[in-house]
């Protein structure tokens, strides 16, 4: 997975007026730079790197570790392309305040521009923010979701997560090209990523990973075939008698310890007992698991993607396939560091200087294309310096 890391305090402010109209046209410039040296596929790759993207609201003005960068930059792109989109090639729908609008503009664009891969781009939009919210239990929470799109139907999803608790945010980058093909279609379920951004290191449940395909396959084994079974021990493992069980009276005769302690809640007995406190809503969780054996899912993204299944549908499962039969999810944290053109011990490659200059070649251009003033320019230039030196 190409991930990143970076300092994002939660911040609880709001752009002012001036600034935003600046970072607006400075952003259209860079926009229209890169596209036309590139095209539009280059410039939703370029979105889909974290450290890039970081780099970006940077040079924009916006505060440097602050998680309103996300927001504002993509707000400024969205509004300062947005009467030059069909020459750009390039779409932004969704926000912070219209996430849940996203499909209806996706929708409104295939309509108005005639994209027959609308259905495919509104399936993309759903899916993703579904998998950051339900399969990565991080403890954030999305908040924000643009998705970008070309007219050659090639899309890049930047969404953002908030946690409360350590008051930090976590940005996800989605790229439809770095996904994995099945059969000619897109896997979105394993390492699906362009790159993850977050300062705080967590122990997520995290069933993106290569090594949760056990864990996701047992569980659409037990909607499809053995509902009741998984229903019967789920509530084994929350009722009074599991708080005396041991291991010997455990199928695989095996006990793994969660180190998300707050995600599952479960407290440290002596190494041959355990006990669950968090408690499901087996009623509710019933109606959710019949429903999605009727649909008959025939893999864990069909199961997913289902109506109802969400966050604690999908942890009820996990934890059965893992507690029951063995099954052990990855409890890595998928936001590593990364850097933008390598780095100088070699990791994750050695800086080129051709790209290096390539970029700020290109970063120089949109500068200079975007109408702002001669000392607005300048104080862009001095920024980008600052930012590279």
């Amino acid at each position: 997975m190409r991930t990143g890391v970076a300092t994002v305090p939660l911040d609880y402010g709001r752009c002012p007026c001036w600034l935003f109209e600046r970072m607006k046209r400075l952003g259209r410039g860079i926009t229209l730079a890169i596209v036309e040296e590139f095209g539009p596929e280059e410039f939703l790759k370029r979105l889909s790197d974290p450290v890039w993207f970081q780099s970006l609201g940077c040079v924009l003005g916006f505060d440097w570790n602050s998680s309103g960068l996300t927001v504002t930059t993509l707000g400024a792109l969205k509004v300062g392309i947005f009467d030059i989109q069909d020459r750009l090639g390039v779409y932004v729908c969704g926000g912070k305040r219209v996430s849940r609008e996203t499909p209806k503009e996706i929708e409104a664009y295939g309509i108005s521009r005639g994209f027959n891969f609308a259905p495919n781009l509104i399936y993309a939009s759903k899916i993703a923010a579904k998998i950051d919210s339900a399969l990565i239990q991080d403890k954030y929470q999305i908040y924000q979701h643009n998705f970008l799109f070309t007219k050659s139907g090639n899309w890049a999803v930047i969404q953002q997560g908030m946690n409360t608790e350590n008051q930090t945010a976590r940005r996800y980058h989605w790229l439809s090209s770095t996904l994995q093909q099945i059969k000619n279609k897109p896997d979105f379920i394993e390492e699906p990523h362009s790159g993850i951004i977050s300062d705080v290191k967590v122990n997520p449940l995290n069933l993106t990973a290569k090594e949760s395909d056990e864990n996701r396959d047992i569980s659409v084994g037990l909607v499809k075939e053995e509902p009741k079974k998984f229903l019967k021990d789920l509530n084994l493992i929350q009722t009074k008698r599991a708080k005396n069980l041991t291991l010997m009276e455990l199928p695989n005769k095996e006990f793994y310890w969660h180190p998300v302690i707050d995600e599952f809640s479960f407290i440290s007995r002596p190494r041959s007992t355990w006990t669950a406190e968090e408690k499901f809503d087996l009623k509710r969780l019933e109606k959710t698991i019949f429903a999605a054996n009727a649909e008959n899912p025939k893999n864990f993204e069909q199961l997913l993607a289902l109506k109802g299944v969400g966050l604690r549908t999908i942890r009820a499962l996990s934890l059965v396939s893992e507690l029951i039969y063995g099954a052990k999810p990855s409890y890595k944290d998928p936001a590593r560091y990364s850097f933008a053109h390598g780095g100088k011990d070699g990791a994750p490659y050695f800086p080129k200087p051709e790209e290096m200059d390539l970029t700020i070649r290109l970063l120089e251009k949109g500068i200079q294309m975007s109408k702002i003033s001669l000392s607005e320019k300048n104080k862009a230039q001095k920024r980008l310096k600052s930012a590279i030196s």
